[in-house]
Order: structure tokens, then sequence, then C-alpha cells
């Protein structure tokens, strides 16, 4: 009998059931969360490894002889070594902690990307977050390096052929998203790293909007650089994850200075510190990585493949249902998506219908989500945001659904 077949179906409720947010009401209304690409609600699990930590294990790590301070020590470090296992790395060295993937790329850009100079070449692409844009605009400005941007098509896919032409022996870097945060496209990474890597290019790959629901394995992916945020995984905000290569960081000079990421330090000179702690400067977020190694624990216990199913599913449902209502534009619609829908209703500006479908229970992210070429490219100023995760469920899809019905009424 095929394994599958064997498998409990994906229960929703149970898993809504580790969400203590998902009980509580919204102006007298169930609270149908769909702002997971956001930030994601937080398990049980996780607040309590938190909670346990702050109440019995919390000191400053690697410069305690004490107790408490071994323990912190102990479960700061073990979760790097969760961290590890979850990305398949190949050492805990290669495991950076951050405040978040916007940090993480800052580091890439502000210490590899010393090397850069006139002439050299940076390619992005046209659907690119905030934060994998504007840092290397300001590597650019201080290098004399070029930026280039691949075109996306009125579906918001990628031009593979144009990314792909785009590419030359002066590019010394490709950084792209995995997956769209603004239109949840999943871009063909696969093909984007090797043809980056043909011409002698390395990769960055944003995987903030990925790694909760798809799993990743970095040595498959051959990328160079991976970076991802606790918060998106369903664990503590302001703590992120940089993956590279350890030969890769080897030779990347330190970013900030200070505590913990130095050897000796003299007026005369100072020798900097083992990796990766040559790039974590000053205290950690010690809770929060205990926090993150948790929700790691939490999604695999589900199972990241399952998850991805249910998510689908309701992806698909609910975009058979959005294109049934009037006036409804959906905002890209690329072959393969993960749980994002983008969408403008006619004569309605998003953001006053962000605050009908509050009032309603409904909470989905208006604005320009961080990716204001994406909105130009379209030609809106804005779109409402829905996102599912592992606890999104049918009950969430019907209550938008009525909500949108709501808002029409009110605009007439």
């Amino acid at each position: 009998m095929n394994a599958e077949m064997t498998m409990p179906a994906y229960d929703v409720a149970r898993v809504r059931a580790d969400f203590p947010i998902l009980a509580t009401t919204v102006r007298g209304k169930r609270l149908a969360f769909l702002d997971t690409a956001a930030s994601a609600q937080r398990p049980l699990a996780v607040i309590e490894a938190v909670d346990r930590y702050e109440r019995s294990s919390h000191a400053n790590v690697h410069r305690g002889v004490y107790e408490l301070s071994q323990k912190a020590t102990d479960a700061f470090e073990g979760a790097r070594e969760r961290v590890r296992r979850f990305l398949n790395a190949a050492s805990i060295k290669e495991i950076v902690f951050t405040r978040g993937t916007t940090e993480s790329i800052n580091l890439v850009a502000q210490s590899w990307g010393r090397r850069l100079g006139p002439g050299d070449e940076v390619l992005i692409t046209w659907m690119e977050h905030h934060a994998n844009i504007v840092p290397w605009q300001m590597l650019c400005e201080r290098t004399g390096a070029v930026l280039k941007v691949a075109p996306i098509d009125a579906r918001g896919e990628l031009d593979l052929d144009a990314f792909r032409a785009l590419l030359s022996p002066r590019t010394k870097l490709a950084a792209f998203t995995q997956v769209s945060n603004a239109l949840g496209t999943v871009l063909p990474i696969r093909a984007m790293i090797d043809a980056a890597h043909a011409v002698g290019a390395m990769t960055l790959l944003d995987g903030a909007q990925a790694v909760a629901h798809e799993r990743v394995d970095v040595r498959a992916l051959g990328c160079d650089f991976y970076v991802f945020s606790s918060h998106k995984l369903y664990g503590p905000t302001g703590l992120g994850v940089l993956w590279a290569r350890e030969a890769v960081l080897r030779d990347m000079p330190p970013w900030q200075g200070g505590g913990d990421m130095i050897l000796t330090v003299s007026f005369a000179k100072t020798t900097y510190n083992e990796l990766p702690y040559r790039f974590e400067a000053g205290t950690p977020h010690i809770s929060g990585a205990v926090g993150l190694a948790a929700a790691i624990d939490y999604l695999e216990a589900l199972g990241i493949e399952r998850v991805h199913a249910h998510e689908q599913a309701l992806l698909a449902r609910a975009t058979r249902a959005l294109r049934a209502v009037s006036g409804l534009r959906i905002i890209g619609e690329a072959k393969e998506k993960t749980g994002v829908i983008s969408f403008t209703l006619e004569g309605i500006h998003p953001h006053d219908l962000g605050t009908i479908l509050d009032d309603e229970g409904v909470a989905v992210r208006t604005g320009h989500h961080c990716a204001m070429p994406v909105m130009e490219f379209f030609d809106v100023p804005a779109t409402a945001r829905a996102s599912f995760g592992c606890y999104t469920d049918d009950a969430d899809i019907d209550q938008l659904l009525r909500a949108l019905g709501r808002a029409r009424e009110v605009f007439g």
C-alpha cells in the first residue's frame, strides 16, 4: 500500500487549537487571520519554550562560567544546531544569527559586497522585497557597481530568458527571492542558480516566504547565501538567519564590531573570533533562538509536505471563489504559487477594503507589501493580500468572501 494513503488526514482543527490567539475575537467576530506572509502566529509550543527559557535559564551566553550562563549558552547553541539540521547545512559554523532577513542581506552587502568595484554588476528581479533591492542600490552607489533587474510578465512570473540574458562575466552576484511576498509566485530558483554560476556569479536566495511552506536543503540548492526570518516560520520576531558555505564566510570581513565577535582587543590591534561568532556582535536574541528551534520542531512534527499540500488546496479553493467575485482582480496568477493571493476590488481603495474586512474579523494586509516596483508594474497603488499558514481553514476563506460581500454593500 502506498505510504501516502496510510497517512492520517491533515487535522486543521487540531492545528488551530495549538495557536491560542486564534480563539480570540475581533469586534465580536471570529478572527480569520489571513496575514501569515507578514508574520505567522505562534503555536503554544513556541510560547512555552520561550517562557521556560525566560523563567529558568536566562543569562548572557558564551561569557559566564556559572551554571545559568552555561544553560543559556547550551540552549542558544542548541538552537543553532537545530537550524543547521533544518537547512541541511554542513556545519554550525555556517549558521549566523541576525535580526531578520533584512539584516542578513545587509550583512552580505556590507561585508562580502566590499569587493565590488566599478563595472561589476548585481542582478535582481522585478518582484523583490525592498530588503533585497535597497541594500544593493546602496552598495552600487558606494562602489560604482551596476544594479540590473530581470523583468516579470503579466502573470507575475519571472522572464527566465531575460534573466539569463542579463547575466554576464561582469555579474558578481544574483540575488533573488524564492517566493514573492507580494504575489506568491514561486521562482525557478534552480535554473536561476545554475545560470548565475555558469557565468561565475555568486547567488543569494531570499527564503523568507519559502521556509515555512517547503523543505529547504541548502546543499541541494547549491546557492551561496540563504536568508530567512524566524517570524515567518511561526517563531519570535527580531531573529533571522544567514547561511553561507563556510569557505565563503571565512573570506568575508566582519560587518559590525563589538562584544563576542572578537578574540582579543588592544588599541593597536583586534583579532576576530571564529565562525560564526565574528558576525554576531553584541548580546544576541537568545530567547528568539530558543523560540525558533521550537518552531522548527513544531513545523516538522506537522510535516512540511503535509502543510504545503493543505495550503495548496486552500489556495485553489480561494482562487476559484475570488475569481467569481464581481469587480475583483487577482494580481499575479503564476502557474506555481504559494498560499498568497493579492487582489483589488473595483471602486474600493485597498486600505478602505482592509478596514471593512477588519470590521468583519478578517485580517489581511493592505498596501504595497514592501514591493513598490511590483505595484508599479501592475499599475495599482496597493493591493489587499490574503496569505495562508498551517492553521488556515475553509471557514477563514468563507469569512473573507462574506466580508467582501459586505464591502460591496457599503460601497454600493
